[in-house]
């Protein structure tokens, strides 16, 4: 008799779990790293909010979501940056001709675009946006990838001037490296891809636009990251 692998079990649980169109449109839609009631997530979704609330009890009881209830509202976000992880790595993984499909209104087309220049990846930059910030620090010689992500000794003396606070008491890793699903490049995640989003968001570098989670370079987040990193503004717009 074959003894069964507990594992397996349970990787053939998570899998089901995401292997679900509605399901998976939730997880994509939390990337932004925030809280969402049933109510926006179901319209975002296009299903009724039974059928959502079915769902979010699945995402919860296996361990992907967490919610808290304030008054009527139940809200949910995903229930840490492993899970982020895991969902950014499985979008990334999707062949881009089956993300290809014709846009069909204006507003449609405006919003690919804002997504493509700039977004929050869950708690980090991404989009040509978070291209250009990784590729600047790489080449000042603030991040190494020729070993996977590290910060350089410079790095974290960068971060410091710049003022921007790195946790570096938790397990999450400071660099690592997160392939852009748009750019099919690797953008920095982490505790310091982390950091420095919350910092352009703080400093008002980048502001939210929009529904989605594209976000855009403001005129004084354009002469900051030209300031500290060389990036020109061209490149940011």
């Amino acid at each position: 008799m074959t003894t069964k692998d507990s594992r397996a079990a349970g990787l053939a649980s998570l899998a089901a779990l995401v292997a679900d169109e509605t399901r998976a449109a939730c997880l994509l839609a939390l990337l932004d790293g925030r809280a969402w009631t049933a109510g926006e997530l179901a319209r975002h979704a296009g299903v009724a909010a039974s059928t959502l609330s079915e769902h979010l009890g699945k995402l919860v009881a296996g361990g992907l979501l967490a919610q808290e209830r304030q008054g009527r509202h139940r809200y949910v976000r995903l229930a840490d940056a492993r899970v982020a992880q895991l969902v950014e790595d499985l979008a990334a993984q999707v062949p881009a001709a089956a993300v290809q499909r014709p846009v069909r209104t204006l507003r449609e087309s405006s919003t690919e675009s804002a997504m493509a220049r700039g977004r929050t990846c869950y708690d980090h930059l991404a989009g040509r946006l978070g291209i250009a910030v990784t590729d600047a620090l790489t080449e000042r010689g603030l991040l190494r990838q020729d070993t996977g992500f590290a910060l350089t000794d410079a790095g974290l003396e960068w971060f410091g001037a710049a003022g921007i606070a790195l946790d570096r008491a938790g397990r999450r890793p400071l660099a690592r490296p997160c392939l852009d699903w748009t750019e099919r490049r690797a953008h920095l995640a982490g505790a310091a891809g982390a950091a420095l989003c919350r910092h352009a968001l703080d400093a008002q570098w980048c502001v939210r636009i929009g529904s989605e989670r594209a976000v855009q370079v403001t005129a004084s987040g354009q002469r900051a990251l030209s300031d500290l990193l060389g990036i020109p503004a061209g490149a940011l717009r």
